[in-house]
């Protein structure tokens, strides 16, 4: 094996890793953002609030990832309206449509894991906040979400984890994240072996730095259990 050629595009692969970190990142954020209310409608027992929730839920996490990322980059493009509005800048560019996906997908999942965290927490901590005379939405905004996001963590970070591994898939459609860049070297090179191998070290490393960060965070959100 020729391990000369993993230090000549070292850099190339930090470019591909930094790219792929941008993707889980923004997507992540986005989708914490959104499975908020839809974790929340799901709680709802109204039908009509609920069935939105439920069918966007059971969709994204039916199909594959690399149909929705095909349903996204290429589907969306065939619409008329969509190339004419003011999001085809954004939509036509592989970059976000796989941050659009990406955010999509992962907000199905977590979206379920906060309904589980929040219907993990005692009833007795419910109880007690309307007796303290709190609203709705301040019981949820003081208590109820911190404690939820306390629960949800160690899920969370699988979560995460797997949209990592996932993102890979953004490859497909052209764009040079961490994937994507290792098989454009490799079609130069004719190295497949030094550079997927330096391409999965990439991947663990960036794994292990989101477990560190979910363990710190861990520590925030439940230095109850800890005193």
């Amino acid at each position: 094996m020729d391990w000369s050629v993993i230090a000549e595009y070292y850099p190339r692969l930090l470019d591909g890793a930094w790219t792929t970190l941008q993707l889980v990142v923004l997507s992540g954020v986005i989708g914490v953002i959104l499975a908020v209310p839809m974790a929340l409608a799901r709680l709802s027992p109204n039908r009509w609030i609920n069935i939105f929730p439920y069918t966007y839920i059971f969709f994204f996490r039916g199909t594959p990832l690399l149909i929705q990322v095909f349903l996204i980059y290429y589907g969306l493009s065939q619409f008329e309206v969509i190339r004419e509005s003011i999001l085809w800048p954004f939509l036509r560019e592989p970059y976000w449509c796989a941050i659009i996906t990406l955010a999509l997908h992962t907000t199905a999942y977590i979206a379920e894991i906060l309904r589980g965290a929040i219907q993990a927490i005692p009833k007795g901590e419910v109880e007690a906040c309307r007796v303290m005379g709190m609203s709705k939405f301040t019981m949820y905004r003081r208590i109820l979400l911190p404690r939820a996001f306390g629960i949800m963590l160690p899920a969370y970070g699988n979560e995460v984890i797997l949209m990592l591994k996932g993102s890979a898939l953004a490859s497909t459609i052209t764009l040079l994240d961490l994937t994507g860049m290792a098989r454009t070297i490799i079609a130069r090179t004719y190295t497949p072996e030094e550079i997927y191998i330096a391409a999965g070290v990439m991947y663990l490393v960036i794994s292990w730095l989101f477990m560190i960060f979910f363990k710190m965070l861990d520590r925030v959100f439940n230095r109850h259990r800890l005193a």
